[in-house]
């Protein structure tokens, strides 16, 4: 891991949000999340230096070269709102729509980021990433991220029609979220948490880093040795959680729509 900053925000506020599903668990609850991120977007925006989308935005993305998913048109139109108005978002795809291969910033003008970056917000460090398949453990995921990110598997899933392929997608996704929906309602201790294991092993080689990740689903933030920190942004599926970074301190904040 490198820990040159490729981005920095000396002044200002920068928000974090993540894991909003959209898609799931049917189009009226979906829609209705939507509208509420937009109203968040369009809330923050105008004191927002940036704002990060730290992955699974969607439950399910795949841009072939004429298509991608329906749908999701007031974010998409609320994000394009924004960045032409100069306001930098950046997008750090999840496992859920990692197939983003250029619509998103061509068509919205995201700055889309497909590794974990360091950041310096407000004169301290920051490592962002969505997190899946970093720390131990989850080896079957990483052998399927692997697959699934190789040009051989993207070739063939482009040959299906949409029609099967992304309702096949959004069928396995949405097992995928049902299957860990358990895991995602507590903590479980530190030794089995894997992105904190990540940190907790990186926080001696990167002293004074706070990690961020989305991914877990947990809202949190957990002091580790070295003067670093873990923290997760939480979901917009029941916490709509995000974080307000100013002047290199964090607020972890609950959306309560008016």
């Amino acid at each position: 891991m490198n820990n040159i900053c490729l981005k920095t925000y000396h002044q200002g506020t920068v928000f974090v949000v993540s894991d909003a599903h959209l898609g799931v668990p049917g189009p009226a609850q979906s829609l209705e999340r939507e509208k509420q991120l937009v109203h968040w977007i369009n809330t923050v925006a105008p004191q927002a230096q940036a704002i990060v989308l730290l992955g699974d935005v969607f439950d399910f993305w795949y841009e072939l070269k004429q298509a991608v998913p329906r749908g999701y048109s007031r974010l998409l139109g609320c994000l394009s709102h924004w960045t032409d108005q100069g306001l930098p978002i950046h997008f750090f795809p999840g496992n859920h729509d990692m197939w983003t291969y250029g619509y998103l910033a061509t068509e919205c003008g995201l700055q889309v980021h497909h590794q974990g970056e360091f950041w310096n917000l407000g004169g301290r460090t920051f490592f962002l990433a969505h997190g899946d398949g970093l720390g131990p453990g989850d080896h079957s995921y990483k052998i399927f991220k692997r697959i699934f990110r190789s040009s051989f598997f993207r070739w063939c899933f482009s040959r299906l029609h949409p029609n099967f392929s992304f309702a096949l997608a959004q069928y396995l996704s949405r097992r995928s979220r049902a299957a860990h929906a358990e895991s995602e309602r507590h903590f479980l201790g530190e030794d089995r948490e894997w992105l904190y294991q990540y940190a907790l092993q990186q926080s001696s080689a990167f002293p004074g880093t706070d990690f961020v990740f989305g991914h877990r689903h947990l809202p949190s933030i957990h002091p580790l040795p070295h003067g670093c920190r873990y923290i997760n942004t939480g979901d917009w599926l029941s916490h709509f959680s995000y974080l307000k970074i100013q002047q290199g301190q964090v607020e972890l904040c609950y959306w309560n729509a008016p």
